[in-house]
Formats: structure tokens, sequence, C-alpha cells
């Protein structure tokens, strides 16, 4: 039998074509995020205690107490939130399933929902399964700032929800505290809801700060808040994330995730809450384990013919590639890992209809010095290509 597909846009993802791609051809995989050195070491231990002591079978629906409570302590340390960890935290199978839930805890067929362009590619196909439609708003193609006029036009008596992604993949770029108040600007009044995907959140430079809708009240009440501990801690094989929303819509989203996953690994709940708990510097410290990486990173590229932008946050540099080849982006990324050696990923499969002659490809710097040496080493070879 051969069924009507429910997503006819979808195939297989750009992360996994480059990725199998890369490997074919031997190129240094720059494309999917992911970082090539161990999670902490005091992680494994903890996971790895939690098993050999019997904590193997299901661990409560909503995340095990422990770690739900260190969440809630990190939430009010860091943003001076006052979080519920019974009624408001829930612990899910990596921030892919808690924005799944999300959206169809509280959106219907025939609604809209408004995303920012470049978006995060599972966000459209989720929408399309609660039978809504994705209104994609561009952000700007040099800054990837929010214009809030052309945000608040693209909201009609359908909208349902609106979605914003801070440190923003595949940019890197960063909401301030005015975007922040402009947001809330532009909801109030309304009864949309808000998926703030914060899963870079500690991955941040330059003295800024993360601006959480957990800060903004007004923004709070309406919100889920997702972020990752893969993301956080080096380990994104794991696949474990969390939501924080008020009490009626937590009541709402573990409906869905009760029935999705009901419930995600146990062992490891026990160690990122020995983590948060015990060794909170590491993700304080991680924004500075990151800038290092990415500062090295600028500076061996621009001994290449790629121009890097700016990258106020997240693991991710976009370069312009304009002074090496005309070709679009998705035939760009194929030649660099078949002819080069280098993987990258294309900007166009996080748009709707990509601007007119971009010409920017995302490269990924959770690596190793020696993976981004090697990577560095071939993508100085680069020259002009037709």
């Amino acid at each position: 039998m051969q069924p009507q597909t429910k997503l006819p846009k979808v195939g297989t993802t750009i992360f996994t074509v480059m990725s199998q791609l890369a490997a074919e051809h031997g190129a240094v995989n720059l494309g999917q995020g992911f970082p090539d050195f161990s999670a902490p070491q005091r992680l494994i231990d903890e996971t790895v205690a939690a098993m050999q002591g019997g904590l193997n079978q299901y661990p409560p629906m909503t995340g095990v107490a422990p770690l739900r409570q260190a969440i809630a302590q990190k939430s009010l340390d860091l943003y001076g939130a006052q979080v519920d960890p019974d009624t408001e935290i829930t612990v899910t199978s990596g921030a892919t399933e808690a924005i799944f839930n999300a959206i169809h805890a509280v959106v219907r067929p025939g609604e809209e929902v408004i995303v920012l362009d470049p978006a995060y590619d599972c966000y459209e196909p989720a929408i399309d399964l609660a039978g809504a439609r994705a209104v994609h708003v561009p952000l700007d193609p040099q800054t990837f700032a929010v214009d809030w006029d052309r945000v608040r036009a693209a909201i009609t008596p359908r909208t349902r929800l609106l979605m914003v992604n801070t440190p923003h993949n595949p940019s890197g770029a960063m909401l301030t505290a005015e975007d922040m108040q402009a947001l809330a600007d532009v909801l109030r009044g309304t009864d949309i809801y808000l998926i703030s995907d914060e899963v870079y959140e500690h991955i941040i430079y330059d003295g800024r700060r993360h601006e959480s809708s957990l800060r903004h009240p007004e923004l709070r009440e309406r919100a889920f808040v997702i972020s990752s501990f893969g993301k956080t801690y080096h380990c994104t094989g794991w696949k474990i994330g969390y939501a924080i929303a008020p009490p009626a819509m937590t009541a709402e989203f573990r409906k869905v995730h009760q029935y999705n996953t009901f419930t995600s690994f146990g062992p490891a709940q026990y160690g990122f809450a020995a983590m948060i708990r015990d060794e909170p510097e590491h993700h304080l410290e991680l924004g500075a384990f990151y800038q290092a990486k990415r500062d090295r990173f600028r500076e061996q590229l621009l001994t290449t013919r790629l121009t890097p932008l700016p990258v106020p946050g997240g693991y991710f540099q976009l370069v312009d590639y304009a002074a090496v080849s005309d070709l679009p982006d998705h035939e760009f990324v194929k030649w660099l890992t078949i002819e080069k050696g280098v993987a990258a990923i294309p900007l166009s499969p996080f748009y709707e209809t990509a601007p007119a002659g971009q010409r920017l490809v995302r490269l990924c710097f959770a690596k190793n010095d020696a993976t981004m040496d090697a990577a560095i080493d071939r993508l100085r070879a680069l020259r002009w290509v037709p």
C-alpha cells in the first residue's frame, strides 16, 4: 500500500545528508552540530552510578525529582524565575520532543504559527502534523535581527503560537532586552502562546546576557521555555531536554508527552541533576569555553577566502563564500565536501524562501583543535570555482 503522506515537503534532513556525504568522502564534518569531544567525566560517572544502583526502570513521566528541583534552582539563580518543579517542569527526550509537545498541546487544525526564517527544520513538520500552517517571517538577511513590525503584521485571528530561538540556530544572533520588550508589546492583549527555544542558553559570548523568556514575567505567563542538556554537556546523542511553562500549559504539554515518549532515559537524569547541583561552574563557564574556540576558528578563517559573520552565541559560524563561488548553497556544500573534504550545512533549508543571491553556509566549531586545524588546512586551498 502507498500511504498519502502527511508531510509532503519532508525528505531526509540536510544534516543526515551532509553527514553521510562527509563519511563517504572522508571529509572533516563541520556540518552537523555535535561536539567531537567527551561529556564531563562527572556526568558519565554519576550516570553509570545510577545504572549500577538499580535506577533502570521507568522514571516518573515528568522527570526525576532531583533533576526538576535542580532546574528550578538554576532558573531562580540565573533568571530570577520562581519555577515550581512539580507543576511547571517536564523532562523530555530532547528539545525536539519538547517543541513537538508544545505545538501539539495548544495548536489546533486550521490555526497559524509564526516562525522566524531561517528557522530550525523541526518546527514546520510539527506544525503541519498539528493541521496548522506555518507563517514565515524573514529575519534581516545580514544581521538576522527581528523586524517586529513585520511580525505584528503577520498576526491574524488564526494565529495561535509564535516561535523564537535565542541564541539562534543557524546564525548565532541573540535577542536583546529591547527585543524581548518588543515581543511582549506584540503579544500583549492576544491569546497567542510563545515557544522560546533556548537550547544554546549557556553558549553566549563577549559579556552578553541571555534574555530568557523566564526573565520577563509578561512573556513567562504565555511561554513554553525549552532547553537541552545535550548542547550544554556535550552529549547530543543522549537526547534529554526539558520544558518550563505555567501550570495550566504544562498540564496540556504533559498530556502530549505522556503518549509521545512518556519518559526519558532515567540514569542520565540523575547525572544531570548532580552536574547542575554540584558543578554549576560547567554551565556558568561554558560561554568562555566556546568563546576560545570561536575566536581561534575566526582567526583561522581570516586566512581563507571565506568571510566569517559575527557570532554572538551558539556554536555555529556562518561564512560568506561569495569570493569562492557563485554556486547555490546546496550545490556549493556538496562540492566542498566531495572536492575539498570539508562538510558544511547550506542555509537555504532553514528558509521557506531563501534571500536571492545569498551565499552563506554554516560551520560547527564545537570540535577539537585538531579537527578544526584539519578543516582549515583544506579551506585555505579554496580558489574561485565557477
